[in-house]
């Protein structure tokens, strides 16, 4: 059994396969504590309730992490073996922990373990707060053949790979990155004729004034299209955040501390420039949505890298949204999407209302006892255009 400290949300005499049975979908919070209770994720260190998001786990670092050649899939080795083969020089992430240079490629090992029983998978993402600071960040695991994806059955460590892309970053044991999500059985993302009723009895989009959109009126191909905003209300309001190619070292541990401009230069868009703005290739920005999102307790969307065919375009590091993001109770529904975006090997042109992104939706086992919100002290539920909780707002 692993023992958990603090506050416990579900009784630990359930068994979870047999609250499980018939039920595909992802498990909530309570459903994740039972699963530590009974050993299916475990750590020799006490996992703490804050770990505990809607239908998430967050993945803690550990005590070292390894410089390494190139990046890898051990596919038919253990990690551990490709390790011996690739390690340049370890890092020491006890006590004031280590830095990370600017485009070096780090392997961590994670404080968690797992294992898993044959009808339970797992999916990992970084967390928003990763992926706003431009980390490239994904987890692997032995024999694995695929990134963020945990076979079903498995058991062992887990690794997280850092790419940081624009700042060098200081880590330190402890720190969550990445979040690690449990999938009962496979089920299929949910289509237009399944979204449909749920978007009527509570409206997953809303325009920049609040007003829900009509179903008829969304963009719905495999999922619900979603467009960048950058209309301005006058000639000085910032539609974006770039990042600049030289700065001093982000300490992650490090809440609302660092100034912005010394790390962004905000953009403002003149009325000549016709709400267009060119993206310089190969940097970092940090844009908004025009539309507003809203999701319901009982559901969870995923927001997919969207590359236009000619593959000029990357957007969306962590694309994760938990139940209740943008949801309030008796409130104004919505919250903008922050999206990072990477413009590949020439400059692209984005305006106004342009498609950016596509939210895939998928269903949650039972309502988690603990929504996205400021109950769980979530950071970004009330956002406009938000950097990353390292920097003052």
């Amino acid at each position: 059994m692993n023992p958990i400290s603090s506050k416990s949300l579900i009784a630990k005499d359930e068994d979870l396969l047999t609250l499980l049975n018939g039920h595909p979908g992802y498990l909530p919070c309570q459903y994740i504590e039972l699963a530590a209770h009974q050993g299916i994720v475990h750590s020799s260190v006490a996992l703490s309730l804050a770990q505990f998001q809607p239908v998430s786990l967050d993945l803690r670092l550990g005590q070292k992490g390894y410089r390494i050649q190139c990046s890898f899939l051990p596919e038919n080795n253990t990690v551990e073996e490709r390790l011996k083969e690739l390690t340049l020089y370890e890092v020491d992430l006890r006590g004031d922990g280590g830095i990370l240079e600017k485009g070096a490629i780090y392997l961590i090992p994670l404080q968690e373990e797992l294992n898993l029983p044959p009808e339970i998978f797992g999916k990992t993402n970084p967390k928003s707060s990763t992926g706003r600071v431009d980390m490239f960040t994904r987890v692997i695991v032995d024999n694995g053949h695929r990134f963020d994806e945990i076979p079903f059955g498995y058991k062992g460590k887990m690794y997280l790979e850092i790419i940081p892309r624009s700042f060098p970053v200081k880590v330190r044991e402890n720190l969550t990155l990445n979040q690690l999500r449990f999938i009962h059985s496979k089920q299929d993302i949910l289509g237009k004729d399944e979204i449909e009723p749920i978007y009527e009895k509570q409206p997953i989009l809303f325009d920049p004034n609040g007003i829900a959109i009509p179903f008829k009126n969304v963009k719905i191909d495999g999922g619900l299209y979603v467009s960048v905003q950058l209309s301005t209300p006058s000639s000085d309001t910032v539609v974006a955040f770039k990042a600049k190619t030289n700065s001093s070292v982000i300490d992650l541990s490090k809440i609302n501390h660092y100034e912005a401009l010394d790390f962004w230069e905000p953009i403002c868009l003149r009325p000549e420039q016709k709400n267009r703005l060119v993206l310089e290739p190969e940097s970092f920005y940090i844009m908004m949505s025009k539309e507003k999102i809203c999701i319901e307790p009982n559901l969870l969307a995923e927001m997919v890298a969207y590359e236009p065919n000619s593959g000029e375009l990357r957007t969306h590091y962590a694309g994760f949204f938990d139940p209740g993001f943008g949801w309030r109770e008796g409130g104004d529904q919505g919250t903008r999407a922050v999206m990072e975006v990477r413009p590949h090997d020439v400059p692209f042109m984005v305006e106004d209302g342009q498609t950016f992104c596509r939210l895939n939706f998928e269903k949650v086992v039972a309502t988690p006892t603990r929504v996205y919100g400021k109950d769980i002290k979530s950071n970004y539920q009330n956002q406009e255009l938000t950097l990353s909780k390292f920097f003052k707002q």
